[in-house]
């Protein structure tokens, strides 16, 4: 991501959820919103997965595969994240690198909350054009840009009316895989000295797993060699976490962790095709309070 680009990988998750949206978990996933958060150009990929039209050029196969997987995927982790918002009622709720995120829009559950988005300046002023004219359902909605590879959070997030005697619940989903294990250390170290006791820490990361490494690069690689446009460029896994570090690392900051699961085990129940199984047994959802 450029100062005057925004998130690639933004636009991928939210295409994700735009082609599951209404036709897995129904009744337990929804996402309506995501399809108006994109593009004409970028639902063009999205109609096509949705209506099952599988292209025979093999390049085209690969970004198909990629939205039609990454939607597979959306499903189990955005009910995971939901479920964990809706058990854990908070007057502040902080989405850290909300990209399009779209809960401040479509959870009535966030009537009665102020919704602090943080994000890259450039990703964000991205996202307020995108959701120029839509109305959130969230009882407050609040946009707090900062650049928190050389910025702190704390900061951004008090000038702009965040207090931290409230309890809060943050969420960190998509995110961690993309950040080295000592940001990930120092930034939960922040969100620690901004937590109230009984404040939530939802984190979405990825378990160390040579086969997934490999299978992302190689479908890198054949996206760059077909010259299709690769909406992981410049955006690298750079920390992967064993469960039992990720709750060491959050246990040293103050936080007790209630839940460390995988995708898969998440996913029971959902009745999504088996052959996402291999995907969804590497991503994570931990839900952790702060002492």
């Amino acid at each position: 991501m450029t100062l005057r680009a925004a998130s690639s990988t933004a636009v991928l998750v939210c295409q994700g959820r735009a082609i599951a949206d209404g036709r897995f978990a129904v009744g337990r996933f929804a996402d309506p919103i995501a399809s108006q958060l994109l593009e004409p150009a970028e639902r063009v990929i999205v109609d096509r997965v949705r209506a099952g039209q599988v292209p025979t050029d093999g390049a085209d196969r690969m970004a198909y595969e990629m939205r039609r997987r990454t939607g597979l995927t959306m499903v189990p982790r955005t009910i995971a994240i939901d479920d964990a918002i809706r058990d854990h009622a908070a007057e502040q709720v902080v989405i850290l690198g909300a990209g399009l995120d779209a809960r401040a829009w479509r959870m009535p559950e966030l009537g009665r909350a102020t919704v602090f988005e943080v994000d890259h300046p450039a990703s964000q002023q991205d996202k307020l054009r995108r959701i120029d004219g839509l109305a959130p359902t969230a009882g407050r909605l609040v946009m707090a840009a900062t650049d928190l590879a050389s910025e702190r959070l704390g900061p951004p997030l008090e000038q702009v009316g965040f207090d931290r005697g409230r309890v809060t619940t943050w969420v960190w989903e998509g995110v961690v895989p993309y950040l080295t294990a000592s940001a990930v250390r120092a930034t939960v170290g922040q969100i620690a000295q901004l937590s109230a006791p009984a404040s939530r820490l939802i984190i979405n990361y990825q378990a160390k797993s040579l086969p997934a490494t490999v299978m992302r690069a190689v479908m890198r690689l054949v996206l760059r060699l077909s010259r299709q446009p690769d909406p992981l460029a410049g955006e690298p896994w750079r920390s992967q976490w064993r469960p039992e570090h990720m709750r060491s690392m959050l246990s040293n900051n103050g936080f007790d962790v209630n839940s460390d699961s995988d995708l898969l085990t998440l996913s029971a129940g959902l009745d999504l095709p088996a052959e996402s199984n291999g995907s969804l047994r590497n991503g994570r959802i931990t839900v952790a309070v702060r002492r």
